[in-house]
């Protein structure tokens, strides 16, 4: 398994089955990271986001970086995230502030602004608070059942979806989040697509089209990265936090990591007619007891599934943890956490397998 972290001023790799230390990408070091992604189907390709010096890419399984030359196309060097096409992993979405979408349909070689994203009628009130001045795409994530099928969150500003590979746009459609923060979909349940948000969590059963807000038991609703379980679409895990401060600033950091589950009769029993009304199913269940770090001086996790095996990777200021029974058990990664990591805030987290 190949690992890669973002930290705010370095990108970390290892492999988990043979190495023991953290090799750091020198050539990332200080650039101000956002994101990071890569696919099972090109594992060895690497793209990395920075905030102020545009988009980098690796050919080579991270072990060097060269930036793509997006001037000529993209209107600013922030890069704040990043998506490959489970359809096809030529095909690459990324999102900047002030809030733009662009596509690469050759594996990054060239890209193309999607514009209309900032006609829509909301975009006046879009805005990021630290940064009130501008907004940014903060997460994108396309349809693993429709290659043209695009979800967006707007920090903060709006949910936006795309039904033809983002040539144009709808928004903020019934009951869906403002400040969402991850979305995540499901390769077994056509139309689900669950999102972590400033707001509060949401899941919808017809592709974004309606929402529910099942909040039963999530006391911290500050809620920052979503991941469902690889073998089953009705349990999700979300980190969070009861404020924006408390989950990024590791002098005051205070987070958890919530687990909910959906049974499999109530999830085919409601119609995507009735999903703005999701059936709230279990209540989230708070995993302190099961080897997470989490509470006082923990930053929010950032999750990510490795597809095959099914488990699930948290990064946070504490290190990075593995579960492979969906959040009974963590254990850490026996890596050790590199000087100085513990003070900063994981901004990506990406696995493949090798």
């Amino acid at each position: 398994m190949r690992v890669y972290v973002a930290l705010r001023d370095r990108l970390l790799d290892c492999s988990t089955d043979s190495g023991r230390e953290w090799k750091t990408a020198t050539r990332l070091e200080g650039r101000a990271l956002e994101c990071v992604a890569t696919a099972p189907a090109a594992p060895d390709r690497v793209f990395v986001g920075t905030f102020e010096s545009g988009l980098f890419r690796s050919t080579d399984g991270g072990e060097t970086f060269e930036r793509l030359e997006t001037d000529d196309v993209f209107e600013s060097d922030a890069v704040m995230s990043l998506t490959i096409s489970p359809h096809d992993p030529d095909v690459i979405y990324a999102g900047t502030e002030p809030s733009r979408v662009y596509r690469s349909t050759d594996g990054g070689e060239s890209w193309a602004h999607l514009d209309g994203l900032t006609d829509l009628p909301s975009s006046s009130e879009w805005y990021f608070p630290p940064r009130p001045e501008t907004h940014h795409v903060r997460w994108l994530e396309v349809d693993p059942f429709d290659p043209d099928r695009l979800y967006v969150g707007i920090e903060a500003g709006a949910f936006v979806l795309s039904e033809d590979g983002g040539e144009t746009w709808r928004e903020r459609p019934e009951g869906s989040r403002i400040d969402n923060h991850s979305l995540a979909t499901h390769p077994d349940r056509e139309g689900r697509v669950y999102t972590a948000a400033g707001d509060g969590y949401a899941e919808s059963d017809d592709g974004g089209e309606h929402w529910g807000h099942p909040q039963d038991g999530l006391e911290h609703r500050y809620c920052w990265s979503v991941v469902p379980d690889p073998a089953d679409p009705e349990r999700v895990l979300v980190s969070s936090a009861s404020g924006a401060s408390s989950a990024h600033t590791a002098s005051r950091a205070e987070s958890y990591v919530y687990r909910r589950s959906r049974s499999g009769s109530e999830s085919e029993t409601v119609s995507r007619a009735e999903s703005k009304s999701t059936a709230e199913g279990e209540p989230w269940e708070r995993l302190d007891e099961a080897g997470l770090p989490m509470g006082e001086g923990v930053v929010r996790a950032v999750f990510a599934a490795a597809e095959e095996s099914g488990d699930i990777y948290a990064v946070n200021n504490q290190g990075l943890f593995r579960t492979e029974d969906f959040g009974d058990s963590w254990d850490q990664v026996d890596i050790e956490w590199p000087e100085g990591a513990e003070t900063q805030t994981p901004r990506g987290l990406a696995v493949v397998e090798t």
